[in-house]
């Protein structure tokens, strides 16, 4: 997809700054890792709201808590896999059983972290995130996006965690683009299927969805920037109007975009679903370009899975024309 193309984590990292400006309560925290997050933008700005913990990110959640408990809105910040992965004993006991506003923002999510390869590549970490009760879970597409979702989760109650990337992305959405956690964006109109994608896929989502029109297939796109809460009305709509869904994720199927898609579709109005997304494995170490390929998280892939759950579709449909 041409145009302009930038890091989810600099959409945060400027989104933050603002913060800093209209929030003064607002604190960041990092695990030493503060450029790579892009939280090394505040605490220049304001060095004395900045907390840094070394490598120790156990440290760093509870920190956040008790800034918490005073007052303040603690963003605390790392790799996605640190973040959440070494912390998830202190984020269920510290800040979510206590329902805590703290904010947790990840970079580096997904197989686009490349050359630092399995350890450093967070592929479970919504999955955990999601399974936490009271944790906010964002997946924001763009930088555009990345930026209104920090900038919203300042005003939003309780603890929020915010995946962000470190590749560049393309920028599909406008400044002008309303944007409210939970509340799935329609990208594209379509009646045949629907392609539900949150994070870097959603451009990949809007690609395949072009290369399908050119096959007379019309795919709604929609934009899943909240995993949880879920807009359950925006899938049921889709799963009555469109018949058939696809889900695409940079995340393991296990547990994801695709598991909470699928947990609302089948008890509200079941239909046939495929899921785009990372099978039960480890990433491995590349170019993020070649590790998508590698993991088939490309446009096409997108569009075969769309094109599979159609002839499920077609297949159910002919059975319950026959059973009649």
């Amino acid at each position: 997809m041409a145009g302009e193309r930038k890091p989810t984590r600099d959409g945060f990292g400027e989104g933050l700054l603002e913060l800093g400006k209209t929030h003064p309560n607002v604190v960041a925290l990092s695990g030493d890792l503060e450029d790579s997050a892009r939280a090394i933008w505040f605490k220049k700005a304001y060095p004395n709201r900045f907390f840094s913990v070394g490598i120790a990110e156990q440290d760093m959640i509870g920190t956040a808590a008790g800034l918490a408990l005073v007052g303040k809105i603690p963003y605390a910040c790392s790799f996605s896999q640190f973040v959440t992965g070494k912390t998830l004993e202190q984020l269920r006991m510290a800040v979510c059983y206590q329902r805590l506003n703290v904010k947790i923002a990840g970079s580096h999510g997904g197989l686009s972290v490349g050359a630092d390869g399995a350890t450093a590549e967070a592929l479970e970490e919504l999955a955990h995130m999601r399974a936490l009760p009271h944790m906010t879970v964002l997946v924001p597409c763009d930088a555009l996006e990345a930026k209104k979702a920090t900038l919203a989760s300042a005003d939003y109650p309780g603890p929020v965690f915010l995946r962000l990337g470190r590749s560049p992305v393309p920028i599909i959405t406008k400044p002008s683009d309303a944007y409210e956690i939970g509340r799935i964006i329609r990208l594209r109109d379509g009646d045949d299927v629907t392609l539900i994608a949150c994070g870097s896929l959603v451009a990949s989502a809007l690609d395949a969805a072009e290369r399908l029109a050119k096959e007379d297939i019309q795919a709604r796109v929609l934009n899943a920037h909240t995993i949880k809460p879920l807009d359950t009305s925006a899938l049921i709509e889709a799963a009555r109007e469109t018949g058939a869904l696809v889900t695409a994720e940079e995340h393991t199927v296990l547990g994801g975009l695709g598991g909470a898609v699928a947990e609302v579709v089948v008890q509200q109005h079941p239909v046939p679903m495929r899921f785009v997304g990372v099978q039960d494995c480890f990433g491995t170490s590349g170019d993020p370009a070649d590790l998508l390929k590698a993991f088939h998280l490309m446009p096409e892939d997108i569009v075969r899975a769309a094109k599979d759950v159609l002839r499920l579709k077609q297949s159910a449909r002919g059975s319950w024309l026959e059973a009649r």
